[in-house]
């Protein structure tokens, strides 16, 4: 049966709008939209391209506490924002590991130092080790690993059941990406300003007790993933034992944040109740 909560993206006042949710166990447990339709990303290109970093981290070709960034910076503070970059710049504004500064500069950072230690092009490394394998065949990076990515919900339903039970990186791995690094650090959260404490994983936003959040007032405290400056987001929720995917074509405002908590705790409440 599926989600009857997924319609309530008809309500959105956006042109088109898709979601589905995926289980832990990868069974579709609904989806409602044109699932198939190939939308920007923007920022939730970020955790398909950490996990491309993760699976370097694995092969060897990188260290996740090697230098990369700015001097004093690792992989690790590149995935976590903590490098010390500017937001969309390349300059400095604190030291490695003393704030949370989320950077889409960082994460091109992050690419330029996959494709150097591989000698593959980020975009091909990226489609090689993650979007290939798990069959995203409509998925593609077209510029910035930080926010250059174009999908669909199928294909990200597909990545959401990756990150819920790994095959391509090892569980212990995904449970470091998913766990605050560098905890107990301040910053800004784009759209919903500043966070005490602004927490992170490898790539990957962590819920926490943050308020306002774009997730919902029922989502865990472990709820993890990445919303989108176009529309878009994708929440994995370890308790719930399921993640959401939900893409649209309005650009992120207000009408985000007073449209999507609402619709989180609907799906959330509707797995409860067993759907």
């Amino acid at each position: 049966m599926s989600l009857q909560s997924l319609a309530m993206i008809e309500n959105w006042p956006v042109p088109t709008a898709a979601a589905a949710v995926v289980r832990a166990d990868g069974t579709l447990a609904g989806a409602h939209g044109p699932t198939g339709q190939r939308f920007p990303l923007a920022s939730v290109t970020k955790p398909l391209a950490a996990y491309a970093v993760l699976v370097a981290y694995e092969e060897g070709a990188i260290d996740l506490e090697e230098p990369a960034g700015p001097e004093g910076s690792t992989v690790r503070h590149l995935l976590a924002h903590t490098s010390g970059l500017a937001f969309d710049e390349q300059r400095i504004m604190a030291a490695p590991g003393a704030r949370r500064i989320y950077s889409n500069t960082g994460f091109e950072a992050l690419g330029d130092h996959v494709a150097k230690a591989t000698d593959i092009p980020f975009a091909e490394y990226l489609h090689q080790a993650v979007l290939e394998p798990l069959g995203m065949t409509s998925t593609t990076l077209e510029g910035s690993p930080a926010k250059d990515g174009v999908s669909t919900v199928d294909d990200l339903v597909r990545f959401a059941a990756e990150v819920q039970a790994p095959r391509l990186l090892d569980a212990r791995t995904v449970l470091d990406a998913m766990t605050v690094t560098y905890p107990g650090l301040t910053g800004i959260l784009p759209g919903y300003g500043h966070q005490r404490p602004n927490d992170w994983g490898l790539g990957f936003e962590i819920r926490d007790s943050k308020s306002p959040h774009w997730t919902g007032a029922s989502s865990s405290p472990r709820t993890f993933g990445h919303f989108g400056q176009s529309g878009t987001f994708l929440w994995i929720d370890p308790d719930a034992r399921a993640a959401c995917v939900a893409l649209s074509d309005r650009a992120f405002g207000p009408w985000a944040v007073e449209a999507w908590p609402p619709f989180t705790d609907a799906v959330l409440a509707e797995l409860r109740a067993g759907a």
